[in-house]
């Protein structure tokens, strides 16, 4: 079915799709700036180079905190509210770690960075908002739409780093006042969505699954898994990458335009991802997406020249597309309305939680597993392998369970 032929219901849905593509591009650029500098100013920054990817971390980890109760503010308050809250905390907390390396403290620029989680969070529903108001037939592709907005992301924001890591007498200072303009302006496009506040449960509303009978239905543990992997993993290898290349003799320049590559891989594929769900079925998507991100490891152990972090971080996106927007789809799809809050909350909990966990080890996995760039960033692949086991064992016991269980 092409998007011309989806019923006409479907027009508020494309709608907001473009407002939420175009926060995905602009906002979201912010992401790639942070990731890309973030690391690097830790290190210039901590006493201990074990802890450079910390600020990382307490991003993902403000991610975490902040996705139940941005989940609950959007259930009762709708998504507009929800992602301009996310818009503002983010702009406050680019103001904080302005001021952290402004004053060289490293516990100040942790305390902005950990705010700012709650724009990567708020970030994180814009996806389950392209679902809101789309029909069953176009939810996949609306999903997908969304998520390739971060192609225009995957440009603007290494190039901003680019021209604003070093414009300042500090480095890295003008990249983070350019962050605070793109919330304070990208906030603006939230006045453009149409999506209809959630209906106040009355008395006779069904209640819904609890938490624990959500999070032990198989399709959405699976879901939960599959998600929490593919997302986590990602992040252990993009948040070392700019310290491997830099730590292996090349340039700063050099890991920005890796991390273009990396990012244009994770969204350039959601502008077909959707189709392709739509055909081969979303378990075949999710299993293809975890075994490119095998090969992403397998790639990033033959060696430290360029062309390997280039190609082993295009093949991290692109195993990370197919592998979270799949499992966003499946769990998209297997809960009721009503229990839309409670679960999306708990998903994103769930995964930026195992993300968190991942940030965290890659800083020390990176820089105290070996002695040398070289030996860390195999470490940091090497850690791949058991969670790959396990999202890839879970997917395949779903897909041998009886279709009636």
């Amino acid at each position: 079915m092409t998007d011309a032929a989806l019923p006409q219901s479907d027009s508020r849905a494309r709608r907001n799709v473009l407002v939420l593509v175009l926060a995905q591009g602009f906002l979201g650029s912010q992401m790639a700036m942070i990731f890309v500098v973030g690391g690097l100013a830790g290190q210039s920054l901590a006493s201990n180079v074990c802890f450079a990817t910390l600020p990382i971390s307490l991003i993902v980890l403000g991610s975490m905190v902040s996705a139940t109760p941005l989940s609950w503010t959007m259930q009762r308050l709708g998504r507009r509210a929800g992602f301009l809250i996310g818009a503002g905390i983010g702009a406050a907390g680019a103001a904080v770690a302005a001021w952290g390396l402004y004053a060289a403290s490293f516990p100040v620029y942790l305390l902005g960075s950990f705010m700012s989680g709650a724009y990567m969070s708020a970030q994180g529903f814009y996806r389950f908002a392209a679902a809101d108001t789309a029909s069953e037939e176009f939810r996949p592709r609306a999903i997908s739409y969304v998520m390739a907005g971060g192609l225009a992301s995957a440009v603007i924001g290494p190039q901003l780093v680019k021209l604003t890591a070093e414009a300042m007498v500090i480095p890295f200072l003008g990249t983070y006042l350019a962050v605070i303009a793109l919330n304070v302006v990208g906030a603006l496009l939230f006045f453009f969505l149409d999506i209809p506040r959630p209906p106040k449960p009355g008395d006779d509303a069904p209640r819904g699954r609890s938490r624990w009978e959500l999070l032990t239905t198989p399709r959405i543990a699976v879901a939960v898994i599959c998600a929490t992997v593919s997302y986590a993993l990602m992040n252990l290898v993009m948040t070392s990458t700019p310290l491997a290349v830099v730590g292996c003799g090349f340039s700063t320049g050099n890991a920005a335009d890796i991390v273009t590559g990396h990012v244009l891989a994770m969204f350039a594929p959601s502008l077909f991802t959707g189709h392709l769900i739509a055909r081969f079925g979303v378990e075949k998507i999710v299993g293809l997406g975890l075994v490119i991100l095998a090969g992403a490891g397998a790639v990033a152990l033959q060696g430290v020249e360029l062309e390997n972090f280039f190609l082993a971080l295009i093949l991290l996106g692109l195993g990370w597309n197919f592998g979270f927007i799949g499992a966003t789809t499946m769990l998209a799809g297997a809960h009721a309305p009503h229990e839309r809050g409670r679960m999306q909350g708990l998903n994103d909990l769930i995964v930026f939680g195992g993300v968190t966990a991942a940030s965290l080890a890659s800083g020390g996995l990176m820089n105290c597993a070996g002695g040398t760039p070289e030996a860390g960033w195999a470490s940091v692949n090497l850690a791949m392998i058991p969670f790959l086991t396990l999202a890839g064992g879970a997917l395949i016991w779903l897909a041998l369970r009886p279709r009636d269980a």
